[in-house]
Formats: structure tokens, C-alpha cells, sequence
């Protein structure tokens, strides 16, 4: 998936090498991040979630906002906490949504049915045969 998304130095997102969600659709909010650390910790806001409203979002067509919606609902989230910095977490939060974006705008692959060539099938065929001479051998000869 690298190469597919990409982070924006301005915060926007590139999806797909063609769609651009831009810096001013994504809302970041900044909160002290859980778990042991003093007062350091308690008072340091570090911990970034970013959000995307996909309803109200004019950069998606109709068929990706419906798409979107179904897979992923109205607004989009992520939330990273793990460095000690609120670029480095800001930056994760910001490829952690646009991965998950990207996720939910993948279109499956359909399945094309496939059947089995003509020596698989004659390879099945001689195998139920062999299995079958082998179990004949075993069985007891009556008069």
C-alpha cells in the first residue's frame, strides 16, 4: 500500500493518485493520552484523532461517498498516541486515516469461476481408480 497513499506535507491526503482529500476536510483534535506517565503525561497533549466526514466531504463522487458510507458510516477516524511528539502522532494519525480511507474505497475483484483441465481430471479419475484397486485387493476372496 505504500506508494498508494501518501501523506500531503500540508496535511491533505492522496489517495489512489486521484483523489486528493484536502487539509481543510480532515478535523484533527489534540488530547492528553492515556496510561502511566505523571504529570508529564496528564498534562501534554500528544494524543491526535482525525477525523473525516464523509457526507459532507465535496472531494468524493457519488459512487465513492455512497461506497464510503456503507463500509466505513458518515465520519471516519483515527487516533494514534503512541509517540511522545504531536507531529510524530499527528502524522501517524493522519496515514492511519488515510489508510482506512483507502481500505474502504477498494473495489472487490470479482471471482471468475475456473475449471479443472483435462489431465487434472484424468489424474482425479486415475487416482479413484488406483484407491479402489488397492481396497479391492484387501477384501476377503470368498469360494
Amino acid at each position: 500500500m505504500v506508494g498508494v497513499v501518501r501523506v500531503n506535507a500540508d496535511g491533505s491526503l492522496h489517495l489512489r493518485a486521484r483523489l486528493v482529500i484536502p487539509a481543510a476536510e480532515i478535523t484533527l483534535r489534540v488530547t492528553t493520552s492515556g496510561g502511566p506517565g505523571g504529570q508529564h503525561a496528564n498534562r501534554s497533549l500528544t494524543k491526535v484523532v482525525a477525523s473525516f466526514d464523509v457526507a459532507a466531504s465535496r472531494v468524493l463522487n457519488e459512487a465513492d461517498r455512497e461506497m464510503l458510507l456503507d463500509r466505513v458510516g458518515r465520519e471516519v477516524r483515527a487516533s494514534s498516541s503512541r509517540f511522545r511528539s504531536q507531529t510524530a502522532n499527528r502524522e501517524a494519525a493522519l496515514a492511519a486515516l488515510a489508510h482506512k480511507l483507502h481500505a474502504g474505497l477498494l473495489r472487490p475483484v470479482p471471482r471468475r469461476p475456473t475449471r479443472p483441465t483435462r489431465a487434472a481430471q484424468t489424474r482425479r479419475v486415475e487416482e479413484k481408480k488406483a484407491r479402489s484397486r488397492i481396497k479391492e485387493s484387501r477384501r476377503d476372496v470368498g469360494d
